[in-house]
């Protein structure tokens, strides 16, 4: 396992996480929100008023409403992203990666209106009398590039995966795990079984569950977010000061943390910012594809809300009730995952700065110091008495009252690691560090008016949020299956998806986590090359639209 998330780490080096990516994005959205006009200022309150069936028209193509079609896109944006996605940017870019969130959902109002506006053109009926959409429609009939079109439909199949089913049923179960101790395989049993019944309906099934479940989760999570904020208000302001002042400089070292450059918090905000919008991506357009409605610039409209929605309210609010509550700085006793864990040659401390400046270089994989440890760890009862010949990070922050374990048992003897990892990987490792991901969350719930009992609504939420997500793109990838091998690979696909769906409640996180952002790229990529191409195209299908608005007398 080691070697496999090695292997994707340097994989993601070259795509995700290098600087051209997260620039490359971010410029493609200011782009097109200078080319048209900053439409996601001018026609917001128009996309409400859609979205609410306003300027519905009888015998408009489709199966869905727009409100539905808005429910499946955001079921398929809101979730993981906006709990464990927010806390991984604030661990590793600190306050200002999610500055670079809100540029990144700003923007993206005006990418994801773009994208859907082009696909909703190009959708087509399948077989079955459903509708079909999404930016490979529009690659091969707008660009009339098929090639294009087969690499975004494949990797689209590949990020359903990636990003809307392996990564959330293994947060719902490890977060069920922490809270309520319930074993894993109970979760991936129970939730596999009501993921089958449910896209087993196809969209309307889909959509109807979409439609209940995203009020719901977003009203339970919200009150929740209140009962921390309240007690924890007078940090508000700080935070946000934080957040704007650490944007273009970077965060400096507190408490366990060990500090950021601008470069990386950009790029993990922006990367994170990506992940929970998907504004770009070209997987909301495949939503929006079955509302009921003939101008494509109608739905288009719709989809500005969600970026909105799903970034600007629902990811700041996650990231007020962490950096408000501290607990972002903070260690907390936990188990180390193999994956967060590097023995570091030498005494470091991080009340050092030079020491901590070693060390965020070495995690960074710049000139350092600061080098891999290869040699013995002499225990005692599970306690190393040669600590001084090394550091043990875990978690990017420096680890403490370590323990070792092997079967259940504290270890008194001699481990070896090399190259800086544990020689015998069945050694179970504890202590204080920082944390990351959903258990950041779920800690920084526990300081508000519930206490205790705030764990419990990121649960839940979680749950509700990661279950409708991966619900969302079971949709996506049978639409990216019907496009490459016709109606009849839908079914295989399903099963597929929901013996995956058990199986990753079962597998490393960390490893699921490098999975997502490497398939995330192979379809941000070809559909943002294609939305650029077709920028006249879009211009002039706005134009039009809105000509048509005015001449009817609804323009708002």
């Amino acid at each position: 396992m080691d070697t496999v998330n090695a292997f994707l780490i340097y994989i993601d080096g070259f795509l995700g996480s290098a600087i051209w990516f997260p620039t490359f994005l971010l410029t493609v959205g200011i782009f097109f929100t200078l080319y048209l006009g900053f439409p996601q200022i001018r026609y917001f309150r128009h996309a409400i008023g859609v979205t609410i069936g306003k300027y519905d028209k009888e015998g408009a193509r489709g199966d869905t409403s727009h409100f539905q079609a808005l429910s499946t896109a955001l079921s398929g944006t809101v979730g993981t992203g906006n709990i464990g996605g927010v806390a991984l940017a604030l661990h590793l870019g600190g306050p200002a990666a999610l500055f670079w969130m809100w540029m990144t959902a700003f923007f993206g109002m005006t990418s994801k209106f773009v994208e859907v506006t082009l696909s909703h053109k190009y959708r087509t009926q399948t077989e079955d009398g459903t509708m079909a959409g999404g930016p490979m429609y529009y690659m091969e009939k707008g660009l009339n590039m098929k090639w294009l079109a087969v690499i975004f439909a494949v990797a689209t199949v590949l990020s359903s995966f990636g990003t809307g089913n392996l990564p959330q049923i293994n947060s719902i179960a490890s977060g069920l795990e922490s809270t309520f101790s319930l074993d894993p395989l109970i979760t991936a049993s129970v939730l596999s079984v009501l993921l089958a019944l449910v896209i087993i309906g196809g969209i309307t099934r889909i959509a109807k569950v979409a439609a209940a479940i995203v009020p719901t989760m977003a009203f339970i999570y919200l009150i929740g977010a209140i009962a921390v904020i309240i007690p924890n208000f007078s940090n508000i302001v700080p935070s946000f000061l934080s957040i704007f002042s650490d944007a273009f400089t970077g965060s400096a070292a507190a408490g366990g943390f060990l500090g950021a450059t601008f470069a990386y918090a950009f790029d993990r905000g922006v990367n994170r910012g990506l992940y929970s919008n998907e504004a770009g991506q070209g997987s909301a357009p495949i939503a929006h594809a079955a509302a009921k409605t003939d101008e494509p610039a109608d739905e288009g409209m719709v989809s500005i809300l969600e970026p909105f929605i799903d970034t600007i309210v629902i990811c700041t609010i996650t990231g007020l009730v962490i950096l408000s509550s501290g607990v972002w700085v903070e260690k907390f006793e936990n188990e180390f995952q193999r994956a967060d864990m590097s023995f570091v040659a030498g005494n470091f401390l991080e009340s050092n700065p030079d020491d901590a400046g070693a060390l965020f270089a070495y995690l960074s994989g710049e000139d350092s110091v600061a080098g891999r440890y290869s040699g013995p760890v002499v225990l005692e009862q599970g306690v190393s008495v040669n600590a001084t010949e090394f550091t043990l990070l875990a978690a990017r922050s420096v680890a403490e009252n370590v323990t070792y374990q092997l079967d259940g048992q504290l270890i008194t003897g001699t481990v070896m690691v090399v190259d800086g990892q544990l020689e015998d990987t069945a050694i179970v490792v504890r202590g204080d560090s920082l944390v990351h991901s959903v258990p950041l969350t779920t800690r920084a719930f526990t300081r508000g008016l519930f206490g205790e009992f705030g764990q419990y609504i990121v649960s839940v939420g979680l749950m509700l949020f990661a279950f409708s997500t991966a619900i969302a793109w079971s949709y996506y990838g049978d639409r990216a299956m019907i496009y490459l091998f016709g109606s009849k690979s839908v079914l295989p696909y399903r099963i597929v998806y929901v013996v995956g769906f058990f199986t990753a409640a079962l597998a490393d996180t960390t490893v699921i986590w490098n999975v997502s952002l490497i398939t995330i790229v192979l379809m941000t990529v070809p559909n943002l090359l294609g939305i650029l191409l077709m920028r006249k195209e879009m211009k002039s299908t706005v134009a039009a639209y809105w000509k048509k608005m005015n001449h009817s007398q609804h323009r708002t």
